[in-house]
């Protein structure tokens, strides 16, 4: 089962002329749904797009009366909703709804649904079933215990020595992990994990060397795999402060090894894949390997069941090929005929504006000024993610991360020049963002 092959072209999209028009309803609240509407919207082969719940900069796209508001994890509103619209595919974007069971219910409806089952879902829903995987798979990773109480935890440290490496089981919205040298910090953390009944946290041997995210779009047979990007998961510069869900990502990496993408299919994705199927809980949709490339090689950090946020921003704004026909040929099992990917030759950075206290609680309700004066620069896309609109019809923050500015250039420096040029033409008080992403 071969990877997809890849090929770079200039920044004029390829389009395939002739392909039916869809319709596709597109379902979550993030940064990452509004950057997987505009992909989608620049295809000529969809018809009309469809968001629920969205955010106030995917409404302003595809207008009010296509985007819904709805409980996006209940799996019975949102085939409802997609048997309402009559769409031809449904595309999950956030981990709540997949672990729920939103993509068995559309498919049971009889539409078409990327993104994996519940069942399959559980590689992001349980890092102790990813790790039960990768074993069965003879996939790299890191070293482990999968602890039930305090006292296994003090041993599994005892064992790895600092930095110490916590994770919780289930999902955490990304910032489940606590990576300390502080032993009393990381104590508590796992107690916090383990303070729910049934619970279980993971602690792991600290891997050295950079971490690079792969995603991998999968029928459950065949591995396509996307560019690689790496992520700045902590709050402040030079990588400090706590874990977040990411303030920023650059694609692709010139750093990287030549053939990093052939080693993570054939050791990694095409193992996975191959094992899950073999469980008889394929995976199709997205398979996002979080890796870490150390002294001692290659080694999986974490799986995610769907798309990346932030890295979906920059690995769209590369991407060439018409986004549906794509994502429906992994829904519908045709990956095996699908044609090569095409990609901008350039490079894409996208930084993102948090909201003043996060990632603790963070402040709401503040208006935002600027954003249609950096939407408009060009090559650059100015993502909403905490967004909603006010009272007046303003646009006022809504949540932790609340924008993902994101641009495209020929190469990283030039990218993240004009994506910073664009952060400083927005105006949201108390806000703050990282100074160095794709600072290489």
């Amino acid at each position: 089962m071969p990877c997809g092959e890849r090929v770079l072209v200039t920044r004029t999209p390829n389009r395939r002329l002739g392909s039916p028009l869809v319709k596709v309803l597109v379902v979550g609240p993030g940064a990452r749904e509004h950057a997987l509407v505009r992909s989608l919207l620049r295809d000529e082969s969809v018809d009309s797009v469809f968001a629920a719940p969205g955010n106030a900069g995917i409404a302003q796209d595809l207008g009010a009366d296509a985007v819904f508001a709805l409980d996006s994890a209940d799996p019975a509103q949102v085939a409802e909703l997609a048997r309402e619209l009559d769409v031809d595919l449904v595309v999950v974007g956030p981990e709540g709804p997949l672990v729920a069971g939103v993509t068995d219910a559309v498919r049971d409806a009889g539409i078409a649904c990327f993104g994996p089952s519940a069942e399959a879902a559980q590689l992001e829903g349980s890092k102790a079933f990813a790790k039960e995987v990768m074993a069965a798979a003879n996939v790299p990773t890191a070293m482990a215990h999968i602890c039930t109480t305090s006292e296994e935890v003090a041993r599994a440290f005892d064992q790895f020595g600092a930095p110490y490496v916590v994770k919780d089981d289930g999902l955490a919205a990304g910032k489940g992990v606590v990576v300390t040298d502080d032993r009393d910090a990381a104590l508590a953390h796992a107690g916090a994990c383990l303070s729910r009944p049934g619970a279980k946290v993971i602690i792991e041997e600290y891997l050295d060397g950079p971490e690079v995210s792969l995603f991998a779009v999968t029928d459950g047979h065949t591995v396509v795999p996307l560019l690689p990007a790496q992520d700045f998961k902590r709050v402040g510069d030079g990588g400090t402060g706590p874990n977040t869900g990411g303030m920023g990502a650059y694609s692709p990496l010139p750093w990287a090894p030549w053939d990093l993408v052939d080693q993570v299919c054939e050791r990694v994705l095409i193992p996975v894949v191959d094992e899950m199927r073999h469980r008889g809980t394929p995976f199709a949709g997205l398979l996002y390997a979080g890796l870490a490339l150390t002294s001692r090689g290659l080694r999986v950090v974490e799986f995610n069941a769907r798309f990346g946020d932030p890295e979906t921003q920059v690995v769209l704004a590369l991407l060439r090929t018409p986004l549906a026909g794509l994502l429906n040929a992994a829904a519908t099992g045709h990956l095996d005929t699908f044609e090569p990917l095409t990609w901008d030759s350039g490079a894409a950075v996208t930084v993102v504006v948090a909201a003043a206290n996060y990632p603790g609680v963070p402040r709401t309700g503040d208006t935002i000024h600027g954003i249609d004066a950096a939407d408009s620069l060009d090559h650059v896309d100015v993502f909403h993610a905490g967004t909603q609109l006010g009272d007046n019809g303003e646009i006022v923050s809504s949540g932790g991360r609340v924008l993902s500015v994101t641009a495209v250039g020929a190469d990283v420096a030039e990218a993240r020049g004009r994506a910073y040029d664009a952060v400083a033409l927005i105006d949201l008080p108390g806000s703050h963002h990282r100074t160095d992403i794709a600072a290489i």
